[in-house]
Formats: structure tokens, C-alpha cells, sequence
């Protein structure tokens, strides 16, 4: 009886549901959006393409590993940890010995992978021969081309180490032949190579250019003397490739080198087929993985918490409009649970087809979500976008769950109205706010100041971005509770004011007064707006700016050397260094101390404080070697590291080191958390060729620049010029977070929208009483004009004023001062979309209002 009550409800009220069905569905798509980037994260799969003919690959483990052992009341409990390390690691060539000696294994296929960038015309004006398809270029010996298998369809393959076989793909975009002359930027000085032939690949390879050397010359460029990247094992015919796996994996154990891992540190091997191979192939794709995962699980939680607040405040509105019916069905008898249950019931039907709807849309959404971040870089092509059940059936209960939450908390004081009172009060709006509501404020009010203070105390993104936008939806939930009071507090403090405007102006703040709980429902989705947008564009700039005027201020270098390629070749800064002039090359990496990641460089120590200074609080840079280390102050104290302090980590390709700390400095968000010797770091990274050269000279631009002239790519740069193209870096990496929130902005802003045409188009009988008691249409208008920039003054004070402190406590826990980065022009846009989405949806829905008779509304039955 009651389902079907409410069924006729929503049919009859379908104007009246718009709404709240509105919300409902943007909320279903975008948290269906961003758990198909959760579910990729974690179930994605990446497909080989240099491993196609390998049924399996042996390679080294990519993951540092932790194992804790508890005991407790008897029992032990044994946790193992993995966390991915951030350049290759590599395996002994003397295994491939014993991968042979396996029974089923017909051929053991070494492989070396090392970056190996053609220098075309087009790839120096670009920044690296990526190309148009976004290819990275890798070097092989020509003994792996089976890997794949590729095949020459010209020419003859690589003897002489000056040959090199180039794959069709970048023979036809270069425009290559046998016998032409191609320079390539390796892991040493370019070199020139003759073509000695074109080869095709067998399965199609559309994520990588392959570059084939001789075998010499490969291990030369490979840089890892008696290491291979992996193997290629081919079974014999009928060997099944997983039994294989496991008597490989056995034998493997056998002779120490099993798949286990020892604590903080990547030792061991890895046995792969199937789909497993492909992130083995693609290292890129393990750390896409982790951080789909963090990112969407924080954009979901974040659409949740801001769906939910912007959904009972839509709920809210809708049950206030119809307060004279539900107040009329108190006074025919109808009990409290009965109303709960009726509304109860009409939210679960517009929750069930905005789910089901907003599920579906969000599914392509999901995808464009997902191709934006494969175009911006934050996520490899190669990994598959992967959508399953789950994220369409999360969202659907998801969004039921919240719109029946949703009406029980907007029906609480229409259904504690008694029946002897339902129609008197059932015109007019109670003066008082709840004390329940009021202390839920107050309570909300109190955590998200403690959200504030502890974010003062968090001093790394990983851990501050979460709590950051959580504040905010706290503070905007408290605003929400305390709207009412929010409200008549504005309209005491603007009435003077809005006086001097004329008529409208004292209407506007009459309605401010008697209306208040229904204003409070439009300013909180424009505080939310205000307070998230200025939250989500200053977050990035603050810290990027506090980076690199630390930067900035540690760079004492004349001039600074940078690549449009892979990098700076050893072979320049040797050529730069004459006389007094001190060149410094700057490699970047990251290491992890247990399974934490840090930020690392590797400089030449040699004159360094000539062109660097970190601003050093203890110790001395004169002592770093290969054998030591200079660290943050942040990583100092999160390690509790001094000067002398003996140091367990594991560089980037998961080598255990120990050193000892030389230095503890001050600026390290300009220059990583730590920084050793030059040759240690390049050692152990994928590309070893200096991101930077700092050089100490006195010899003019032009003098360096002549020096340079036979290593293609190479810009000299003054260090300010170099900032700038480190802004221009940032601002590229600020559009990937941009992106990852702008749903979460679009969102709220159509809830803005539906917000305010809905408190509008609730006020028809209002206006026509105005407009027979000698108002013209004009004149409503200037009132609602007046009103909706009030509450958007009201608003863009709320939500700066949160903006403004959890971005101040977030750059007192990064930077160390409470120095936010708040840009004004960027601020004034904020405000002034804010004022255009008021604008609009207040004056559309107003004069769609005033197009129907006066005399007819104000005769109307109620």
C-alpha cells in the first residue's frame, strides 16, 4: 500500500523530484567513474609485446620486501609487505645456465633492455623521439629480436658496433633505409650508427621502438657487466608453459635465488607467463597500478562525502516544499512511521533509477576519465582500462543508501509535528534552530578544526591530500547544520546595506530572515563550490612554489645545462670542466628506506658547494662519497638521522646499501629528501644520463653553448630561465590533479544549480502575491537578484575562510610556513563562476515563475 502510495507520489510530483533524481545521478556516475579507475588499479592487466614469443620470462623481482613476525598470547603471526621499487632491477647472466639445465626447456633467450633514443630531426624539436604516438625508444642486442620474434624484411643484421637494426615502425616515420646514418642517445655520448638493416615485429607492438646493436655493443650501452634485464625460455614442443614455471621457479629455489625476499631488499627471481609477462615488460605499470588505486579511492571517497552532504541538503529543500501535504497527512491521522516509511520509499524509487541511470553513465565517463590520464602521462597506454560489476552495483547502493539517509534526515522535523498543530505551521517556518542540529554542527564544527591542526603536522602528500579535502567537506558539512544561524546572522549584518538598494533590497533581507533554513540549503553547496575549487587549484601551486623557491635560492650556478632528450651525457659535462669552471650533473631517482619511498639525487661531489647550497643545519657536504649521504630535515627526523648515523636502504634497481650521513640540510622540497654522490645513483638507475648540469664559470653562454655544439638536444639556460621550465613541468603535473577533482567541482556545481532553481521555483505563490500587492516583474527580479548575491557573498566568505585554513595548515605541515599559494586572478574566476551559476539559476527559474497570472496562482487551491 505504502510502495504503491509512493509510486503514485513520484509520478504525480515529477517536477518536484527533478532534483533530488539530479544529484542522485551525477553521484552514481561519478562514483562509478572513479571505481572502474579503482578496479583498473587493481585487477588491470598490461599485454606483452617484446615477450609475445616467450611463453615464459624469468626476471628479476621488482618489489623491496617486509616481513614482520609477531608473537602474541602463544601464537605467531607472520606479515609480508611489497612495495614496487622505481627502476629495473637485473639478474645474473651466469642463471641462464641453469635455466638450460631445466628438463623442458628448449632455448634460453637473454635480453638486455636500455633507453636508446634516435636523434631525428623531429625528436630534438620535441624533447625525445616519442613521436606522435607517444613510443618510447628502447636498445636490444639483435640475439632477442626472437623474443618477439622480429624479423629483418631488409638489410642484414647488426655485426659491426657501429651497426644498429631499426624497427618498420621508425623507419617509416624517419624515413630510413639500409646504409643511412642515424645518431642515437643512449646511456653514453650519441653516437652515429649506420642502418644495417629494417625489421618487422610478428605480433603487433604499438607501445615501444625497438633498436637492435650487436651484442658487444649492447652490453656496452646496457652498462651492467654480467647482468641481464631477463630471459626469454622457450618450452619444447609439448611442454606445458606453466609446469615449465614451476620447474623453473623450483630449480631456481634450488640454487638460492627463489622467488623470496629478505627485508628491505629486492633480491630473488621472478617466473612469469600469460598475462603476468606484461608487467615485467612494462615496469611502468606496477606504480600506475598503486596509484589508480590511491587515486581512486581518494576521488570516490571524496564524490561519496560530497554527494552525500549535497544530496540531504537537495532532500531537504524537496521535503520543505512539501511541507503543507506531509503536514496535511499528520492531520488525517497518519503516524510518524508512516511518513518516515512514505518518504522513505519515494527517495529508494529516485535513488533506484538515478543508480541505475547514473551507473550506466558512468561507465564511458570511467573511460574518458581514464584516456585523459593515459594523454597527460599519469598512466602508461599499455595498462588495460578494466570495468566489471562491481563499480556500477557499488555506485547503485551507494546512491540508495543515500537518498534514503538522506529523507529520514530530511523528514525529522516534519514528521515530530503533532497533528493539532500540522496545518498552522505547516505555512510558516519555525524561528528556531533544532538543538540536535545545532550540536551536530558544533560537533562538526570542532572535528574539522582538529582536521585543520593535524594537517598542520603532516609533512608529506601522500598523507596530507587525503586529510585536506576531508576538512573540507567537514567544515562545508558544519556550515550546512549551522545554515539557519549562518543566515540570520548575514542578513543582521547586511541589512543596512541591502536597505540603501531600495524596496528590494528590504524584501531580500525579510526573506533572508523568514527563510533562513531555505537559504541555508542554497549556501551550502555554494560554500562546498567556493571551498573545494580554491582547495583543489592552490593545493599544487603551493607546494610546487614553496619547491622551487627553495630551489631557487640553492642553485648558485652561472648556468644550468638542460636536454630536450633523454638527458645530459657524461661526455658534456667532461667536456664543460676546464680550468676553475665546476660542472655538477644531477641525476634523480627514488629509493625506499624499509618499504617508505623517498625523493634522491646524485651529484658531483667535486666543487659542489660552488653551484649548490641546501641550506646544510648539520654536518658537512665536503664529506659525501659513495660511501655516504646528505638528508632532509623532514627525512631526519621522520628516521631519526644525525650527522654519523649509519643509514640501511635500497637504491632504485633494489640494491641493499648502508651508508653513513654526512649532512642533514634544510632545503628539501626543492631537491628530494636525499642526495648522494653522483656515481653511486647512476649506477643503479634505468637512465643514467644527468637530468641537469649545474655549472660554475665564467665563460659566456655562448662559449658553453660552442662546447656543446656535437651533442644534439643540449640548451644552455640561465638558472632563472630553467625555473621557469621547471613551472611550466609543474604546471603540467598540476593538470593530472586538476582533472582527477574536476569531476568532483562539476558536480557540485550542478548541484548549485539545482539547488537554487529548486528554492525558486517553490516560491510561484510568493511572487504572484507580490506582484498583486503592486510589484512588477522588474522588480522580483532586482529582489531575487539581491537575495542570491547575498548568499553568494555569504557563501564566498564561508568557503573562502576554509579554503584559506586548511591551505594554510597544509603549507605550515609541507613548507614549514603558513605561506598558501593563492593566485588572485585564478581566485576572482572562482568567485565570479560561483556568481554566474547564482546569477543564472536564480533569475531562469524566476521568470519562468512570473510567466503565469498573478490572480490565477494566488486563486489556485492549495
Amino acid at each position: 500500500m505504502m510502495l504503491r502510495y509512493a509510486l503514485k507520489t513520484v509520478r504525480a510530483r515529477k517536477a518536484g523530484f527533478l532534483g533530488a533524481f539530479l544529484a542522485l545521478l551525477c553521484a552514481a556516475a561519478l562514483i562509478t567513474a572513479c571505481g572502474t579507475l579503482l578496479e583498473t588499479g587493481l585487477r588491470g592487466t598490461v599485454r606483452t609485446e617484446r615477450y609475445a614469443a616467450a611463453p615464459v620470462v624469468v626476471s628479476a623481482d621488482q618489489n623491496v620486501h617486509q616481513r614482520t613476525v609477531k608473537h602474541k598470547k602463544g601464537k605467531t603471526k607472520v606479515k609480508h609487505k611489497a612495495k614496487p621499487i622505481a627502476e629495473r632491477a637485473w639478474l645474473a647472466a651466469s642463471l641462464g645456465d641453469t635455466l638450460a639445465g631445466t628438463p623442458g626447456v628448449a632455448r634460453v633467450i637473454p635480453e638486455l633492455t636500455f633507453p636508446a633514443t634516435p636523434l631525428t630531426e623531429a625528436s630534438t624539436n620535441t624533447g625525445g623521439d616519442t613521436g606522435a604516438d607517444g613510443r618510447a625508444a628502447y636498445g636490444h642486442a639483435w640475439e632477442s629480436a626472437a623474443l618477439t620474434p622480429y624479423r629483418l624484411t631488409s638489410g642484414t643484421a647488426p655485426e659491426a658496433a657501429t651497426d644498429v637494426v631499426v624497427d618498420r615502425h621508425l623507419a617509416e616515420r624517419a624515413r630510413l633505409a639500409p646504409g643511412d646514418r642515424l645518431t642515437v642517445q643512449s646511456t653514453r655520448a650519441p653516437r652515429s650508427y649506420r642502418v644495417s638493416g629494417i625489421a618487422a615485429p610478428g605480433p603487433d607492438v604499438r607501445h615501444q621502438t625497438a633498436l637492435f646493436f650487436s651484442a658487444a655493443e649492447a652490453r656496452r650501452l646496457a652498462a651492467h657487466p654480467g647482468q641481464v634485464t631477463a630471459f626469454g625460455v622457450v618450452p619444447e614442443a609439448g611442454t606445458d608453459p606453466e609446469r615449465l614455471r614451476h620447474d623453473l621457479t623450483e630449480a631456481l629455489r634450488d640454487t638460492g635465488n627463489g622467488t623470496g625476499g629478505s627485508k628491505g631488499a629486492s633480491t630473488g627471481v621472478r617466473v612469469t607467463t600469460g598475462d603476468a609477462r606484461g608487467p615485467v615488460e612494462f615496469l611502468d605499470a606496477a606504480g600506475a597500478r598503486t596509484k589508480l588505486v590511491s587515486m581512486g579511492g581518494a576521488m570516490g571517497g571524496t564524490s561519496l562525502l560530497v554527494a552525500v552532504l549535497v544530496v540531504v541538503g537537495t532532500f531537504a529543500l524537496s521535503v520543505q516544499q512539501r511541507h503543507r501535504e506531509l503536514a496535511l497527512l499528520r492531520a488525517v491521522a497518519a503516524t510518524t512511521g508512516q511518513v518516515r516509511r512514505l518518504l522513505g520509499r519515494e527517495a529508494l524509487i529516485v535513488g533506484a533509477a538515478a543508480g541505475i541511470a547514473g551507473a550506466l553513465l558512468g561507465l564511458p565517463l570511467g573511460g574518458l576519465l581514464f584516456d585523459r590520464f593515459v594523454a597527460l602521462g599519469a598512466v602508461p597506454a599499455t595498462l588495460r582500462h578494466t570495468t566489471g560489476f562491481l563499480p556500477p552495483l557499488a555506485a547503485v547502493a551507494a546512491t540508495l543508501l543515500g537518498a534514503w539517509a538522506a529523507a529520514r534526515i530530511a523528514s525529522r522535523r516534519v514528521t515530530r509535528i503533532r497533528p493539532a498543530e500540522a496545518l498552522a505551521e505547516a505555512r510558516t517556518e519555525s524561528p528556531r534552530t533544532p538543538w540536535g542540529r545545532l550540536l551536530a554542527g558544533l560537533v562538526l564544527l570542532a572535528g574539522g578544526v582538529v582536521l585543520v591542526v593535524v594537517l598542520g603536522t603532516l609533512r608529506t602528500e601522500p598523507a596530507s591530500t587525503p586529510v585536506t579535502f576531508l576538512a573540507v567537506v567537514v567544515l562545508s558539512t558544519a556550515v550546512a547544520l549551522l545554515g539557519p544561524l549562518l543566515v540570520r546572522a548575514a542578513a543582521l549584518l547586511l541589512a543596512g546595506p541591502l536597505r540603501l538598494t531600495g524596496h528590494g533590497g528590504r524584501l531580500a533581507t525579510a526573506n533572508l530572515r523568514a527563510g533562513a533554513a531555505r537559504a541555508a540549503s542554497v549556501v551550502t553547496p555554494l560554500t562546498l563550490l567556493v571551498a573545494m575549487a580554491c582547495t583543489v587549484l592552490f593545493v599544487q601551486p603551493t607546494l610546487g612554489d614553496a619547491a622551487r623557491a627553495q630551489a631557487r635560492e640553492g642553485v648558485r650556478a652561472d648556468w644550468v645545462v638542460a636536454s630536450r632528450g633523454p638527458g645530459v651525457p657524461a661526455a658534456a659535462a667532461h667536456r664543460l670542466r676546464s680550468g676553475e669552471d665546476v660542472v655538477t650533473e644531477v641525476v634523480r631517482t627514488t629509493v625506499r628506506v624499509g618499504l617508505d619511498k623517498y625523493a634522491a639525487q646524485g651529484v658531483t661531489p667535486a666543487g659542489l658547494t660552488r653551484t649548490w647550497d641546501p641550506d646544510v643545519v648539520a654536518g658537512s657536504l665536503d664529506g659525501l662519497t659513495e660511501r655516504t649521504v646528505a638528508v632532509s630535515e623532514l627525512a631526519a627526523d621522520q628516521l631519526g638521522l644525525v650527522p654519523g648515523d649509519a643509514l640501511k636502504l635500497t637504491l632504485g634497481d633494489g640494491t641493499p646499501v648502508e651508508v653513513t650521513v654526512a649532512a642533514v640540510y634544510a632545503r628539501g622540497l626543492g631537491f628530494g629528501d636525499l642526495t648522494f654522490a653522483h656515481g653511486l645513483v647512476a649506477a643503479h638507475v634505468d637512465n643514467p644520463l644527468a637530468a641537469t648540469l649545474l655549472v660554475g664559470t665564467d665563460r659566456a653562454r655562448g662559449d658553453l653553448a660552442a662546447a656543446l655544439r656535437e651533442f644534439p638536444g643540449l640548451t644552455v639556460l640561465t638558472p632563472a630561465a630553467a625555473d621557469s621550465l621547471q613551472a611550466e613541468r609543474q604546471q603540467a603535473n598540476a593538470e593530472v590533479n586538476l582533472l582527477a577533482m574536476g569531476l568532483v567541482l562539476a558536480f557540485t556545481a550542478i548541484a548549485v544549480v539545482n539547488t537554487l532553481a529548486m528554492s525558486v521555483s517553490e516560491r510561484v505563490r510568493e511572487f504572484a502575491l507580490l506582484r498583486l500587492a503592486g510589484a512588477t516583474r522588474r522588480q522580483v527580479l532586482r529582489m531575487l537578484r539581491t537575495e542570491g548575491l547575498s548568499l553568494l557573498l555569504l557563501a564566498t566568505t564561508l568557503g573562502s575562510a576554509i579554503a584559506l585554513s586548511v591551505l594554510t595548515a597544509f603549507s605550515v605541515g609541507m613548507t614549514g610556513r603558513a605561506a598558501p599559494a593563492v593566485l588572485p586572478l585564478v581566485y576572482l574566476a572562482v568567485v565570479a563562476g560561483a556568481g554566474c551559476l547564482t546569477l543564472v539559476a536564480t533569475a531562469l527559474p524566476g521568470r519562468v515563475a512570473l510567466r503565469v497570472r498573478a490572480v490565477t496562482v494566488a486563486t489556485a487551491r492549495e
